[in-house]
């Protein structure tokens, strides 16, 4: 099973209704399935909780999305070795530093983001939800003979 570790701006997508949500829902329900597994990180979840705050104070509505996320999508937690490892990344954000060692840690095969060109230097693959929606449609297809 593919495991894939998904960005901030993912999850953003899919819960502002952004161009290409869409692709997302399938993803995630492709996670719901079982098909992949999916992830998050703790640093992600209090990013996202800070911006679901700032477009809306409906502080239930909040915390049931946040619930429905952690329970989805299995929180990677951030600790000193990964925060050293990121440090020594070649890439240049901070943030996606983090992403890709925590990555490497729990042997990700795919970071899922709409910003590809931030991990162009990743270690962990990355990919759009398009182009992870062809990959496994390409490993599903029957083998000619």
């Amino acid at each position: 099973m593919k495991k894939i570790l998904i960005d901030i701006n993912i999850f953003m997508d899919f819960l502002f209704k952004k161009e290409g949500h869409e692709k997302v829902a399938e993803v995630f329900k492709l996670c719901a399935e079982k098909i992949i597994e999916g992830f998050s990180c703790s640093h992600e979840i209090t990013t996202l909780s800070y911006f679901l705050n700032k477009s809306n104070k409906d502080k239930i509505k909040i915390k049931k999305i946040i619930s429905v996320i952690i329970k989805q999508f299995p929180v990677i937690a951030i600790d000193a070795k990964i925060l050293t490892e990121a440090l020594h990344s070649d890439m240049d954000d901070f943030e996606d530093c983090v992403i890709e060692a925590s990555s490497k840690k729990n042997n990700i095969d795919y970071i899922l983001t709409r910003n590809t060109k931030d991990f162009k230097k990743s270690i962990v693959k990355p990919i759009t939800p398009e182009e992870l929606l062809i990959i496994l449609e390409n490993n599903c297809k029957p083998r000619s003979k």
